[in-house]
């Protein structure tokens, strides 16, 4: 049985985020899933975009769902590619950069973060960051 993220971990990785998000001067909405792709942590830094609290969680599920990042996802899903039509799939994917999985040190997939509200290569690298806080 795959274990389940705490709320105190769940919360040093928005943590995280929000740090990073500060350091590069942007707001971000920063969602983090347990195993089971539900909600369990979220932050919504003062100003950044409303449209961005929806597509952070969906991130977020979609790492989870597919425990692969939303970027990977969306470069399979491009015409052509195996799989093109997915993000209209589960009530609506995100295919694009900010979703990552959250792996434990034993390398299985316990939750997944996603973050949205600047580029997607900024998403990214918040995403990643908050990631790191799961095994510290």
């Amino acid at each position: 049985m795959v274990e389940d993220l705490t709320l105190e971990v769940a919360e040093r990785i928005v943590a995280t985020a929000k740090k990073k998000a500060a350091e590069i001067k942007t707001k971000m909405d920063i969602a983090v899933v347990d195993a089971g792709g539900n909600l369990k942590a979220f932050a919504r830094m003062d100003g950044a975009w409303l449209g961005s609290i929806d597509i952070a969680i969906r991130k977020a599920r979609t790492a989870r769902w597919f425990d692969m990042h939303t970027g990977e996802i969306g470069r399979l899903s491009q015409p052509g590619g195996p799989l093109f039509g997915i993000e209209h799939s589960n009530g609506g994917l995100i295919t694009f950069p900010g979703g990552v999985p959250l792996k434990n040190a034993a390398g299985e997939v316990v939750g997944a973060i996603g973050v949205s509200g600047s580029t997607v290569e900024n998403d990214h690298t918040v995403a990643m960051v908050g990631a790191g806080a799961l095994l510290t």
